[in-house]
């Protein structure tokens, strides 16, 4: 049996259907690959009832600190990566789920300032990102100079804000909702474009506002969605991927993305006081 005392804490905050995968894996395959669950976190407790130990049930989110976690999974909502962020950072290394809450230049800031001053390390997962240390390289070197992502997924699959896709029927195909700044598509779809802002956090020179978001709904998406990223760099170098993640109807997230969380995870071990693309 595992040491305990060996094993890296985690703590989950959220319980939807990515917090449950991570919840149910960590508990079956922790030890063995160096992890222990320390706390559960959800806006209703009642939902973990039955599913999660009592013991493992944190009641009050602000009492996160009594579990002492080693690194903190947020897998819920912006609102508590902009609510708890940096005091996640203070005592523990913080994986964000929503990116997207970075989007706003006051709590990326702020999130950024306590990692360094903690030492504590950021985590964005690259979830449905393909080539995301690919372009956080070639923006490192100081040759990336675009780089544009279209989602396209069943209207059934997109939360959005406002009145974007009320109205879709069965059948009408593809229809583009938005395209623009990703700075401006995240507070419109928070829980959908987290690999848009886990893009734009790797192309750092362009940022949130400098990188092109397009989202699309197509009622002929009944099994994928679909992730296109276009990249440019100097001197006539592009490339141009197509990633297509099986999906339920009504599924925000594609299956192959919850092993993708599960692998950033893995990473989550201490890499500094910065930010970190896992």
């Amino acid at each position: 049996m595992a040491d305990k005392s060996k094993l890296m804490k985690v703590g989950i905050v959220g319980y939807g259907h990515l917090g449950q995968y991570l919840v149910e894996r960590i508990q079956r395959e922790g030890p063995a690959a160096g992890l222990c669950l320390v706390f559960v976190w959800n806006r209703n407790t009642e939902r973990l009832r039955g599913s999660v130990p009592q013991e493992l049930i944190l009641e009050q989110l602000r009492q996160f600190t009594e579990r002492a976690a080693d690194v903190i999974v947020e897998v819920c909502h912006p609102h508590i990566v902009k609510e708890f962020g940096a005091q996640f950072l203070s005592s523990a290394h913080f994986m964000v789920g929503s990116p997207t809450a970075l989007a706003d230049p006051q709590v990326d800031a702020q999130l950024r300032q306590a990692a360094a001053h903690h030492g504590k390390t950021l985590y964005v997962p690259s979830g449905a990102l393909w080539g995301g240390q690919d372009i956080q390289r070639l923006n490192n070197s100081g040759a990336l100079k675009a780089l544009s992502i279209r989602m396209s997924k069943h209207p059934s699959c997109f939360r959005l804000s406002g009145d974007l896709l009320s109205d879709w029927t069965e059948g009408e195909g593809r229809r583009v909702l938005f395209k623009g700044s990703v700075a401006d598509l995240c507070p419109l779809a928070p829980n959908n474009v987290n690999t848009m802002a886990a893009a734009a956090i790797a192309a750092d020179s362009l940022g949130f506002a400098g990188v092109t978001g397009e989202i699309v709904s197509d009622t002929e998406l009944s099994q994928f969605h679909v992730v296109e990223v276009e990249v440019t760099g100097a001197s006539g170098f592009s490339v141009a991927t197509v990633r297509r993640n099986p999906a339920q109807l009504g599924a925000v997230t594609g299956r192959a993305t919850y092993g993708s969380f599960w692998n950033s995870l893995l990473c989550c071990e201490g890499h500094g006081g910065r930010v970190y693309l896992c």
